[in-house]
């Protein structure tokens, strides 16, 4: 079997792809101040600019700016797991647990790519957007609350109307805000 290479590059924004191992949970979506949490914990703990972001039912994708001299956005991804789902279970919300008595919340991998130039970002971060209407959960990006589109709105890289269905329209390359 060949070996997973991921691509590790100091200070580079990520897209991470974080999926439940259950793909018809809302746990996400149900537990929602427990992820938040988690979001806030991994950010102290292992610092990083969140530049997009949606939530979804069973997924989360994130683009992240890792600080200087840092490419370890694996310590991020697992603390984001670890703290949600230590969240659920000190909630009291039954979770399954794997065959060595582990919670078996997450699916053990997650998708990273690693952000090229000012395009790749951009259209990362119209992926990340239109997201939610790519899976039918609402009709237009505005629609979605779980998402950075609003405060990429509030602050003027896009308009509200942007992504109103259909395909997924280019947006101009931002420049990394943190949230």
């Amino acid at each position: 079997m060949v070996a997973y290479r991921r691509s590790r590059i100091p200070s580079a924004p990520y897209f991470l792809t974080v999926v439940l191992r259950d793909r018809g949970s809302r746990l996400l979506l149900d537990h929602l101040d427990q992820l938040r949490g988690a979001f806030r914990c991994a950010a102290t703990a292992h610092p990083f600019q969140l530049d997009a972001v949606v939530i979804l039912p069973d997924h989360f994708h994130l683009l992240c700016t890792l600080p200087d001299g840092d490419a370890d956005f694996s310590a991020r991804v697992q603390m984001l797991k670890r703290r949600f789902t230590f969240g659920l279970v000190r909630g009291g919300v039954k979770v399954r647990m794997n065959e060595r008595g582990e919670a078996d919340v997450w699916q053990h991998r997650f998708r990273e790519h690693t952000i090229r130039d000012d395009d790749d970002f951009a259209r990362h971060v119209a992926y990340i957007h239109f997201n939610p209407v790519k899976h039918g959960l609402v009709g237009a990006v505005r629609d979605w609350p779980h998402s950075s589109f609003h405060r990429y709105v509030r602050q003027g890289l896009v308009q509200e109307d942007w992504g109103g269905g259909g395909e997924p329209l280019r947006a101009e390359p931002a420049t990394p805000v943190a949230e």
